[in-house]
């Protein structure tokens, strides 16, 4: 009698013959319907283990109806549900499934997944760039599409591909021999830290001062911050957790995981912020949420905070074109000049390692390795000045000396 597993590691038994089988179902077929069998032989029962669980692992993820005979459009559409979707956050797939239906799939749908080359994503990439795509029945749209982007197309489609790949419908992924644009330089906006001051006298009139010192103090991502929950804060120690945000998920506010698992953090706190906290709570102690929106008293709407942040900027006479998102940027821009490690401003920030901290950030430490090597240039001068010999005083003119010699001989 087989041995009974859990469900999906197949099943063993010991055959008459004294070797070991495993069976497994590796899927469907699609022309009768029943269940295609596979199995795996071994001379002990440890061994026959071993490599049910291999071919079970190598055989995983292959569509129950699978014939091999997939188009790029019908292998993205697949993979985006089966393995992308049900593991990122709404809005990424969303931004995902607009990438395919409109960039990938007018561009190379139509193409078998076994004939796909990288010329063909190649010359998709090229248009891109140059001429941009619109979804089909729209207007082509003239307006070349930013290196950001193409990029962006390419790491979905080579992860589509590299699915692919494994799961041995096609031999190679043809994503890796072509050549993407190179990352965008954009010059980073902030909030000038002369108009700081103007600008939270504006947020103070508005009544939503806690709100915005706090964004430029812990540099909190816009849904971080709008979800926070007075149980979060910790007054004593002056930490504040960070593990979910609020989000736009088909029109309703939703609260959410954070972006990545990175996102979940302590952030250390001014003892100014955490009062400004305490001094918010106490304008209404029987609600959850530090910033409950006065309306209707459940979370903010990124939107709505977004547009207040437009008029704290105009009434403060503030020219600079700010996005709340920048104001993250101000705040790390401070820490690094105030010098803040990249380490520790990488974990306030959430980001998954130092690495892109400093690359994000890269013309501040640019700036402040200039103003270092200055310093460094002055210190060294001073200490090759002082330890320089003088020079020795010049002969006098009209004087010799003369050195006797005893006479040989």
């Amino acid at each position: 009698m087989a041995k009974k597993r859990a469900n999906g590691e197949g099943s063993i038994r010991k055959k008459p013959s004294g070797r070991w089988e495993g069976r497994y179902t590796q899927g469907i077929d699609p022309v009768t319907g029943r269940a295609i069998q596979k199995s795996v032989s071994a001379k002990t029962q440890a061994e026959c283990k071993e490599k049910l669980a291999k071919a079970i692992r190598e055989n995983r993820g292959v569509p129950l109806n699978h014939t091999g005979d997939y188009t790029a459009a019908e292998w993205c559409r697949l993979w985006f549900e089966t393995y992308s979707k049900p593991n990122i956050r709404y809005n990424t797939a969303k931004g995902y499934e607009g990438i395919i239906e409109h960039h990938i799939i007018p561009a190379i749908g139509g193409i078998k997944l076994k004939q796909l080359s990288s010329i063909h994503i190649q010359r998709m990439y090229n248009d891109l760039k140059e001429n941009g795509r619109m979804p089909r029945g729209a207007k082509q749209n003239d307006k070349p599409l930013s290196n950001t982007f193409v990029r962006r197309v390419h790491a979905v489609l080579q992860a589509a591909l590299k699915q692919a790949v494994k799961e041995r419908l096609i031999p190679y992924n043809p994503c890796e021999n072509c050549r993407i644009p190179p990352k965008d330089k954009k010059e980073m906006t902030i909030l000038p830290p002369e108009k700081i001051g103007r600008y939270l006298q504006e947020a103070e009139k508005y009544g939503v001062l806690p709100m915005f010192y706090l964004e430029l103090s812990s540099g909190l991502r816009r849904g971080e911050l709008l979800a926070l929950q007075w149980e979060d804060l910790n007054v004593k120690e002056r930490i504040l957790t960070v593990n979910k945000q609020v989000t736009r998920m088909e029109g309703e506010l939703d609260v959410t995981e954070p972006k990545t698992k990175n996102s979940v953090r302590k952030v250390a706190l001014s003892q100014q912020a955490v009062d400004l906290l305490v001094q918010e709570h106490e304008l209404h102690p029987d609600n959850p949420i530090l910033f409950p929106s006065p309306r209707t008293g459940g979370y903010w709407s990124p939107d709505a905070v977004s547009r207040i942040n437009r008029k704290l900027l105009k009434n403060a006479g503030i020219e600079e074109h700010v996005r709340f998102h920048d104001l993250r940027h101000t705040f790390a821009t401070m820490a690094i000049s105030s010098g803040v490690d990249v380490k520790t401003l990488s974990s306030m920030l959430g980001h998954y390692s130092a690495g892109f901290t400093l690359d994000t950030y890269t013309h501040i430490t640019n700036d402040m390795q200039r103003g270092a090597a200055e310093k460094i240039g002055g210190f060294m001068e001073s200490v090759t000045a002082a330890n320089t010999p003088e020079p020795p005083d010049p002969p006098e003119q009209g004087q010799c000396k003369v050195i006797p010699f005893e006479k040989v001989g």
